[in-house]
This record gives structure tokens, C-alpha cells and sequence, in this order.
């Protein structure tokens, strides 16, 4: 298939840092080429990629100081890709539903994968006034607009090679994502204290969140059992997670995927995660990892976990949650979505060649 994978201009794909969107775009977009589909990306010009990469700015906007407006550039890059959509068998945006006045009318299929948050009030009114074909990344993350026209599900996934498992040998909890109210690093730190267990935190702190983390969270890591590491790449999350005796994960919000956890699992490092959001989709109890209420039964089950447990991790991993798996699922929806609109523009045809008859008939 010719496909055309559209990303923010936000980060490269792969981001440098941290990027969750970003990121997951590049497993895709490089799985897909690996399939053998002719794959087109719209990134930006920083981007590596072994699809063809068409650059909407030439470096990605958070790391560069010279942007001043991000929306600007976007539009750009959205107006060009509708300008080539009939190059496509299929267009895939990763861009939230900023695109939505542009692809509605398009002829050539498209279909979104929806990234972030859907409990926003505003969102009600995109919904009800869009019906671009939307895909979910968890089950949980439709609940706020059951009124989305979603085509599916596909839960993200890395490539099989990206991590290696490892052994737990350091003996250390690890949180690791952004230091931020819904993570619940709080909780983290509170959870390692009393289980009398070394947390390693590996975050990064926003602008949004830096008053949060003066207030709420530096305190806290004046004591031995907490690390605070910062900012990690890709390359050192293998041996952070490697090493880890578990991820913890005590999120107090609707997380819609949350990567961390399937990057934990493919190091074989079990994930300790609260209860909500995608969580009770993607941990499977016993197998892959716990779900736990509250910070004691954190700490029980922390206590109880053994070495053994982690090539059972790794192969719920490898079943579940690789970048293969991933693509193959997207390129079902692809071939559905392209079937439809073949059906459809057949009948369309057909109704207006009946049509056409009619008109000759009656003159």
C-alpha cells in the first residue's frame, strides 16, 4: 500500500528525548516500510526514517528557540499533505483533530489515531460536528466521546529488538515519564519509603508542571531511598529498565495507553500500576504485572516479586506488544477503510449512472 503517515512538528521522529506520539509514529512508519508498504513521512526535517520524509519544518519545534508559531507551521504542513493525498492509497494522521476542516472532504481515506486525553469538555463539540474516522489506543480512552466515529482499536507497540530483558540485578523501583500531578510521583516516592526499597526517578519536568514539582515533589527526594536521575533518551530507559525490580506506575487519571509500561515489559521488568485508565487493559495480572489499589498493596506485592517472573514478562511482551503486531492491526483497518470508500464511490457511481439514464429517457 502507498501510506501516508502524518506527524506533529513538535518533536522529530523519533524524538531526541522525550515524546510519546513521536515515537510511536517511528516504530509504525519503520515497521510498515519493513512490511513492504511504500510509506511517506510528513515530519520534521530532523526526522530519521527509512520512509520517504517529506520535512515541514526543517527542526522540530520544542527544541527549537526561533519558533514563535507552532500553529502556523502545522497548517502548512497539513495544507501540503492534502495537496498530494490523491499520491495515497491512505492517509494516516497523528495530529489530534486539528486537521479535521481539511481531510473531512477528501477523497482519498484517512483515519487518525487519537494520541492524548479524551475527558476535555470542548472535545464534546468536535465530535459532534466531526465524523472524520478515528482510532483509539485503548478501549478506556473512547468512554468520554462515544459519539467518535472510531474504526478501532490498536494498542502501541515497540519493536521486539528495541530492549533486552534483563535481570533486575539493581534492585531499584523505577519511575520513569514526567514528573506531573496524574503520574503520581508522590506516590511513587511514598511507595519505595515503605517498602524500604531505592526509586530511581528518570522524569522530565514541563514548564506546566515546574510549580508543581517546587512545591509537591523536590522535598521529597531529600532523603536516601529517592534518586532524582531527570530527562533519559531512549538508550539509557534500556539499562534504567533493565536493571529495575519493577515500574511503578500510580497514575490518579485516565491514562490512554501510557508506553512506559510496555517498554518495562519488553526489559522483562514487571509494572506496579494503579487501576486506571488503559492499565487494566494492558497489564494482565499475575503475568505482566499488578494492579493494585492503594500504597500498602503496592507495597505487598513489591515484596513478593522474584526474578522469575520476568521472562514471563518478556513474553507477554513479545505476544502482546510488538511494533509488528502494531502494524499489522493498522494495516487492517487501512485495507477496510479503502474497501469502504471503493464500495461506496462504486455505488455513487452506480446510483448516478441510473440517474443519468433517467434524465436521457425522459428528453
Amino acid at each position: 500500500m502507498k501510506i501516508a503517515q502524518v506527524a506533529p512538528l513538535y518533536e522529530a521522529v523519533p524524538p531526541k528525548l522525550y515524546g510519546g506520539t513521536e515515537r510511536v509514529v517511528s516504530y509504525l512508519t519503520e515497521e510498515l516500510v519493513k512490511q513492504g508498504h511504500d510509506v511517506t513521512l510528513f515530519a520534521s526535517g530532523d526526522s530519521v526514517t527509512n520512509a520517504r520524509l517529506v520535512p515541514g519544518v526543517k527542526k522540530a519545534i520544542r527544541l527549537n528557540p526561533d519558533s514563535v508559531d507552532p500553529l502556523a507551521l502545522h497548517i502548512v504542513q497539513l495544507q501540503d499533505v492534502i495537496n498530494r493525498s490523491k499520491e495515497f492509497d491512505i492517509i494516516h494522521f497523528h495530529t489530534d483533530y486539528l486537521h479535521f476542516p481539511f481531510s473531512q472532504a477528501m477523497e482519498t481515506p484517512h483515519v487518525t489515531t487519537l494520541h492524548g486525553r479524551l475527558d476535555v469538555p470542548e472535545l464534546q463539540e468536535i465530535y459532534n460536528t466531526f465524523s472524520n474516522p478515528v482510532i483509539s489506543i485503548s478501549l478506556d480512552q473512547q468512554k468520554p466521546v462515544p459519539q467518535a466515529n472510531f474504526v478501532g482499536k490498536v494498542y502501541h507497540g515497540l519493536p521486539a529488538e528495541l530492549f533486552k530483558a534483563g535481570n533486575g540485578s539493581g534492585e531499584y523501583l523505577a519511575f520513569l515519564g514526567r514528573i506531573s500531578p496524574e503520574k503520581g510521583p508522590d506516590k511513587a516516592i511514598e511507595i519505595a519509603k515503605k517498602a524500604g526499597i531505592k526509586l530511581k526517578i528518570a522524569a522530565k519536568v514541563d514548564k506546566v508542571d515546574e510549580k508543581y514539582f517546587k512545591t509537591e515533589i523536590e522535598h521529597l527526594l531529600d532523603h536516601p531511598l529517592i534518586e532524582f536521575i531527570g530527562e533519559i533518551n531512549e538508550v539509557q530507559k534500556q539499562e534504567f529498565l533493565c536493571n529495575a525490580k519493577a515500574l511503578i506506575f500510580p497514575i490518579n487519571w485516565s491514562e490512554p495507553f501510557g508506553m512506559v509500561m510496555i517498554e518495562a515489559m519488553a526489559c522483562g521488568t514487571p509494572v506496579v500500576a494503579y487501576g486506571k485508565g488503559s492499565v487494566n487493559e494492558i497489564i494482565r495480572n499475575g503475568e505482566n504485572g499488578y494492579i493494585v489499589k492503594d500504597v500498602d498493596e503496592a507495597v505487598q506485592v513489591i515484596q513478593n516479586i522474584t526474578p522469575a517472573e520476568r521472562s514471563l514478562v518478556r513474553s507477554s511482551f513479545e505476544q502482546y506488544y510488538t511494533a509488528e503486531r502494531m502494524a499489522k492491526d493498522y494495516v487492517d483497518i487501512y485495507r477496510n477503510l479503502c474497501f469502504q470508500r471503493k464500495t461506496k464511490t462504486k455505488s455513487n457511481l452506480q446510483i448516478q449512472e441510473a440517474e443519468d439514464l433517467r434524465v436521457r429517457m425522459l428528453n
